[in-house]
């Protein structure tokens, strides 16, 4: 089964995505080997579509459990859509491409089929996923999101991912991308918006 005869939709980029998808984000308190395990069983009865992110850290199991899938003949690469999410501490323009760059080294991919800002907001740069000061409050950043928009472009243009899009953004912030001047690629989705 390959996607072009899966149930899937065009995006605006011309890229099939399968309209169905396996979600790997899971509480802290399931073992990350789980998603290893729940992956291979997610493939085993027709997943195509695997959606992941930087943010549920485990993309090097949901990696391995793909790989398995491939090397044991289940689906070829080909098969497989998948998924990530670039996160708020890597939104700065500078970031962006180590932030993916990450996920694929975890994931042991050449690329991934669809790489999405995670969320508007920027938070400080770091390897705390959501740092945060001493009396406990989210320390943001400031960042033009036009400006990662632009680096996630350049992303698609190496070929780290093959579309682009984004997540929980509002009208006006989707605007800020469609209206930015010397736009290259549309956003092919707004995932977690209806």
């Amino acid at each position: 089964m390959n996607l072009k005869h899966s149930r899937s939709v065009k995006l605006n980029d011309g890229n099939l995505m399968p309209v169905l998808g396996f979600g790997t984000f899971a509480p802290d308190e399931i073992p990350k080997s789980k998603a290893n395990e729940a992956t291979k069983i997610a493939i085993d009865v027709g997943f195509r579509h695997v959606d992941a992110a930087y943010l549920y850290q485990n993309e090097e199991e949901v990696g391995q459990a793909l790989r398995d899938k491939m090397a044991d003949g289940t689906v070829k690469r080909e098969d497989l859509f998948y998924t990530t999410k670039i996160w708020a501490t890597f939104l700065r323009p500078e970031l962006v491409h180590q932030c993916l760059e990450r996920s694929l080294k975890k994931l042991g991919l050449d690329y991934v089929d669809l790489c999405i800002i995670h969320v508007p907001i920027a938070m400080k740069p770091g390897e705390e996923i959501v740092p945060k000061d001493a009396s406990g409050k989210i320390i943001l950043d400031v960042v033009d999101i036009r400006d990662t928009w632009e680096a996630l472009e350049k992303c698609k243009d190496l070929g780290l991912t093959k579309s682009i899009g984004v997540s929980n953004f509002n009208r006006k912030q989707l605007e800020l991308i469609l209206n930015k001047p010397g736009l290259k690629y549309k956003p092919t989705c707004n995932q977690g918006k209806q």
